[in-house]
């Protein structure tokens, strides 16, 4: 749907510029306003669809590999598996986290100080 709005918005803009040249200030209007009415749709689409279904991307497979090394670095180092991976889907929970603002709901919103050793 975007590339349709773009073509549209592209041939708006063409069908504008030639119309001021030729002294029809209707149809650079018409032009004008067909072009405003379809950026207009392609928001509201987006809006009613939501971010999810504007882009569908894999998973970023290198940094998944990251993660899974260094699980893997844990363990081999003493750390018990099922907390590590229990750690790691609960850091998944929090960067998914409906408040839009960094750090809110861990320590409360604020960073603790290094010497209060709260991290």
């Amino acid at each position: 749907m975007r590339r349709v709005v773009i073509g549209l918005c592209g041939a708006g803009v063409a069908g504008m510029i030639v119309a001021s040249i030729l002294n029809a200030n209707g149809a650079a209007l018409t032009f004008g306003l067909l072009t405003a009415a379809a950026v207009a749709c392609l928001m509201v689409a987006t809006a009613v669809a939501g971010p999810a279904s504007a882009r569908n991307l894999p998973p970023d497979e290198e940094r998944a590999e990251r993660v899974e090394r260094i699980v893997r670095q844990l363990v081999a180092a003493g750390a018990e598996e099922p907390l590590v991976r229990a750690l790691v889907r609960e850091s998944v929970r929090l960067g998914r986290g409906g408040s839009g603002e960094v750090g809110a709901g861990v320590h409360g919103g604020r960073t603790p100080r290094p010497d209060q050793g709260g991290i």
